[in-house]
Order: structure tokens, then C-alpha cells, then sequence
């Protein structure tokens, strides 16, 4: 079992700061566990549900008839004694390589504990972090594994005391199976949704034509917030291949890939923005999840110059349909994080720290953004640390 007693050093300003107010960090993964599928399914699915198979270089996540699903590693960039690593190292690290609190509950727990962090959203890896690398297979094949996974996942809601909270994978490529499957998992505890922001790309409505709406009222019914997670779809992680120059390290792609994983999150606001969807369902709840949000003034402001110059009017405004439904999530932005915040608005932000992926605020997230905390008011810290979380997941603090 890890410890933590020798990386935790959070410090007392950041815990009085932090005083009274129960954290909830909105950004996490979990590591599929190689069993996670196969020790659920049942019948002919046994064989097809996602599994890990193959040896040495051959070893990989596979999907039914050993279609490539994901690579062999736990995504994880925390070795197992609980030190982070840097760079592609992670890469070759399975699950006995990683830290326990990647993929075990009780551990993950005990993490959050150690760190300061009272709560936890989470997201997958294995099948995208849309649910987008399940379309290699055949439409029944998509909805057992995509079921199981829930399954699995508010087991580890209801493990975790209810402080560790996935959000449920939808099968996007139906509406009326993704309205089912919400419903499912909304009466299985789950507190919201994550989905593919780009179901066009598979021949299928965007999500800003009618198609949709049976599911956009469906979230307001149930509370379920929509979460747009950067790369949940193929255009936004063809990025990683294609947006950096060939010649860079593996180190320099890494980095510059995020950038630009980032980056893609602005079309998916900017679409919903100029669409009619937040117009039409001005209750509707929408994350920009791990995408930052030090770019949202700019896409506002410039958003609205060009659509004056494009003689479009929009009614409510661009800013108003942000401020009344949209939040993002930060984590690296330091420098100027407290101008951020106001700038968005304290109300549509909130702290995560994407453990355990590479550029996850870890060990100590929290002590890493000290400095800005100790500049935003009391109410601030609460909004953007608690507050915001709690009120869009439906999260009792």
C-alpha cells in the first residue's frame, strides 16, 4: 500500500485558507483495472467486452475481435511508491507500476484524504474520454461495454462513501439509448454525464439540432450536468499527431499535444454558444472539463465582435448564455489565476487537478495554487474550491 506521509507537505496557510471549506476537485481519472469488463460480462460478451491481451510489445487493450482499443498502460504518471514521474515514461507502467489510488478505491480515499481534497469527479481512459474508440465495434458490442463500465463506476461511487464521483459514459450515437442509459445511471447515484462533443463526425445531428433535445431536457429533469472533456472525440485528439511539427522530442509532443488538447475545448464552446441549444434550454448545465480557462474572456469578446461583423444578433447574449450555464476547470494556471476568475466570472469556475495523468497538480495541488488563493476573498475560494462543484453535481458538502 502507498503512503504519503513523506510527499505530503501542504502547508498550514494553504489549510487555514482552505478552512471549513471541503474541496472537491472536478477533474480525475481512473485506471481501468484489466478485469474491470470481463469479470462483469456474461455470455457471448466475455470474449469482446474490453480486456487486455497479447504479450511484451503485442500487449494491449483490445475490443472485440481484438480490435486496438487503448494502449497497455494505466495512464497514470504516478509511480507506485507515489512520486511522480515526467515526460513518456509512464508509458510502459501497468497497473502493478502505478500508485494503488489510480484504480482502488480505498486507497484513493485514503489519497484524497492526505491531499486535502474531500470529493472527486472522475473520467475514464481506456474507451476515450468520450466513449469515442467504442465506435470500432458493433453498436450492441458498444452499449454492453459502455453499461459495464457504469456498472463498475457507481460501485466505486457507493465504495468511496460517496466521495468519489464518475461520470457516466453515454451511448452518444443514439439519442434515444442515451436518454435510457442517463436515466439508468441517474437512479444508480451518478451525478452526470460525459459525451462525445463531436457526434457529426459520425454521421450523426450535431449537437445543436433538435435530434438532441429528448436528452438536453432529460439532464434538466434529472440534474445531470453535460460534460465536454477535452480529446472525447476523434477530430480534437487527431491534435496530438497532426498540430505538432514531426521533428520534436517525444517529450516536446507531450507537452505541446496537451496545448493544444486544451485548445480544441474553445470550438466546443464556441459552438454551443453560437447554436441556439443554450437559448432554448437556458437550464442546461455544461463543463469545460481539464480545458483551463484563462482563454474564455477571449473567445467571449471575440466570438462577439465577429458575429457583429457577420450582422448575426444573439438574444440572450453570447456572455449571458455563458455566465447562466457554462463552467471550466483550472488547475496550471497560476500566474494569473485570481484575474481569471474575475474575469469568468467566480461562479463558473472551479479547482481540479487531473490526477493522475502527466500534467496533474500532484503531490499538493492545493499548496501549488497558494499563492492565488491567499488573493481571492473567503467567497471566492469557496465557490471556485466547493461551492460551484457542489451546486452543479449535486455533491453534499
Amino acid at each position: 500500500m502507498a503512503t504519503f506521509a513523506s510527499i505530503r507537505s501542504q502547508s498550514l496557510t494553504t489549510r487555514e485558507l482552505l478552512a471549513g471549506i471541503k474541496v472537491i476537485d472536478v477533474d480525475t481519472h481512473v485506471s481501468e483495472w484489466p478485469d474491470l469488463w470481463t469479470s462483469r460480462a456474461s455470455g457471448r460478451w466475455k470474449n469482446l467486452v474490453p480486456r487486455i491481451e497479447g504479450e511484451g510489445e503485442d500487449k494491449q487493450w483490445v475490443i472485440g475481435e481484438r480490435e486496438f482499443l487503448a494502449a497497455r498502460n494505466a495512464v497514470s504518471a504516478i509511480r507506485k511508491d507515489g512520486h511522480k514521474s515526467y515526460g513518456m515514461e509512464f508509458r510502459e507502467w501497468e497497473i502493478p507500476d502505478v500508485m494503488e489510488a489510480c484504480w482502488n478505491t480505498a486507497r484513493r480515499v485514503e489519497m484524497m484524504d492526505e491531499q486535502g481534497i474531500h470529493a472527486q469527479i472522475a473520467y475514464p481512459n481506456a474507451l476515450g474520454f468520450g466513449g469515442q474508440r467504442a465506435m470500432k465495434v458493433e453498436p450492441e458490442l458498444r452499449l454492453e461495454s459502455l453499461r459495464i463500465y457504469n456498472d463498475a463506476m457507481a460501485d466505486m461511487q457507493k465504495e468511496s462513501g460517496e466521495r468519489i464521483f464518475p461520470m457516466a459514459l453515454l451511448p452518444w450515437w443514439d439519442v434515444d439509448l442515451s436518454v435510457a442509459e442517463m436515466e439508468r445511471c441517474a437512479n444508480l447515484g451518478l451525478k452526470g454525464i460525459n459525451i462525445n462533443p463531436n457526434p457529426n463526425e459520425h454521421g450523426m445531428p450535431s449537437l445543436g439540432e433538435p435530434y438532441w433535445n429528448r436528452l438536453w431536457e432529460a439532464c434538466i429533469h434529472l440534474g445531470q450536468p453535460v460534460n465536454f472533456h477535452i480529446g472525447a472525440s476523434d477530430s480534437s485528439t487527431s491534435f496530438l499527431s497532426t498540430g505538432v511539427w514531426p521533428e520534436r522530442s517525444e517529450n516536446q509532443k507531450l507537452a505541446m499535444g496537451g496545448v493544444l488538447l486544451f485548445i480544441n475545448n474553445l470550438t466546443v464552446l464556441g459552438n454551443i454558444l453560437m447554436s441556439d441549444l443554450l437559448k432554448n434550454y437556458p437550464d442546461l448545465k455544461i463543463v469545460s472539463v481539464e480545458s483551463g480557462a484563462g482563454w474564455i474572456p477571449y473567445l467571449l469578446e471575440s466570438l462577439g465582435y465577429m458575429s457583429d461583423q457577420a450582422g448575426q444578433v444573439h438574444e440572450p447574449s453570447l456572455k449571458e448564455r455563458f455566465r447562466r450555464s457554462i463552467s471550466a476547470c483550472v488547475f496550471f494556471e497560476r500566474e494569473d489565476l485570481v484575474e481569471t476568475i474575475r474575469k469568468v466570472g467566480a461562479d463558473n469556475v472551479m479547482f481540479e487537478t487531473d490526477f493522475p495523468h502527466p500534467a496533474c497538480l500532484y503531490p499538493n495541488g492545493l499548496d501549488y495554487l497558494a499563492e492565488p488563493l491567499a488573493e481571492l476573498t473567503a467567497e471566492e475560494r469557496f465557490k471556485v474550491f466547493s461551492g460551484n462543484a457542489a451546486r452543479i453535481y449535486n455533491i453534499e458538502v
